[in-house]
């Protein structure tokens, strides 16, 4: 897959040269190498005979404003936004959606004619993604969340809070940004408990983490070949469902802690899938794509 940046946004010439289809969509990130979006994208964009590519697009941090600005000139109908760029993003747009606002993060932009427009569908993606991979339903269970302080974590802790969970286990590195979310979701029906990885390995800690239905990790730990698990494997018990929102490499450590003790597992393939749904019904309102999704995500996870 190639992999563009900012320099090819200088033109339609420089960006679509080769190509018989105008790039129109993207993924933002860095790394982006490793997405999937574009050969989910695309077969979605072909079923529906839409004329436009959708390409991969590696921006530096700190570009991610001008990144928008060159997309706009250049005709983009929208993007998706990755690590680590998406509360950037948030900063870039004109307007955001309710889900954006409560999180403070942004993962799918709408370049409309009069505006920016900044949407978060992770939350959807989430949700959908643990009941059709695992058939979890989040209302009134125990969800434990690590690396929540980060974009991915925070839109799925809110979504989680939405859904009525009973309890909602907030892990990170730094307390301090779990903190601040949990002030932000403060709910009558949600009890929301707040933790530093680093207590992790104490009794208490390991016993709220066995008291959880659900573990799931949202933090980039785990992107790369020999990344220890975010949670220590004395966290793990058979009872768990465990869903880690990575998707390459399909297996994590995370994942196999899971496995080791015969819990059911999924990793991030079906949130990648019902978020970039969601996405395509926003940039394209009245479509649902899911079945050339489905198909183009499984050929990219095989080849």
């Amino acid at each position: 897959m190639t992999v563009h940046s900012l320099t090819d946004l200088a033109s339609r010439d420089l960006l679509d040269a080769g190509h018989s289809k105008p790039a129109r969509l993207a993924v933002i990130g860095h790394p982006v190498a490793h997405s999937a979006s574009p050969r989910m994208h695309q077969p979605a964009l072909d079923e529906a005979g839409i004329d436009a590519r959708y390409i991969a697009l590696d921006i530096e941090p700190g570009q991610v404003a001008e990144a928008f600005k060159r997309m706009r000139e250049l005709g983009f109908i929208g993007c998706n936004v990755t690590v680590p760029h998406k509360f950037d993003a948030l900063a870039a747009c004109d307007e955001i959606d309710d889900a954006a606002r409560t999180l403070g993060a942004v993962n799918t932009v709408r370049f409309d004619d009069d505006a920016t427009r900044g949407s978060n569908t992770d939350g959807y993606g989430f949700e959908h993604a643990v009941k059709e991979s695992l058939n979890f339903d989040l209302a009134g269970k125990s969800v434990l969340i690590v690396g929540a302080g980060g974009g991915a974590g925070g839109a799925i802790a809110a979504h989680c809070v939405r859904s009525d969970v009973a309890r909602l286990i907030l892990v990170n590195r730094t307390l301090s940004k779990i903190e601040s979310l949990a002030e932000r979701l403060t709910s009558d029906k949600t009890e929301i408990i707040t933790l530093s990885s680093e207590s992790m390995t104490e009794p208490s800690s390991i016993a709220l983490a066995h008291s959880s239905d659900l573990l799931v990790n949202t933090a980039s730990l785990g992107l790369k070949e020999g990344d220890p698990s975010p949670l220590p494997e004395a966290c793990f018990t058979s009872r768990h469902f465990v869903f880690d929102t990575i998707y390459s490499p399909p297996v994590t450590s995370f994942i196999r802690a899971g496995r080791a003790v015969e819990a059911r597992t999924a990793n991030g393939a079906g949130m990648l899938l019902h978020q970039g749904v969601r996405a395509f019904e926003i940039w394209f309102p009245g479509s649902t794509p899911t079945e050339a999704m489905r198909q183009g995500l499984s050929s990219a996870q095989t080849s």
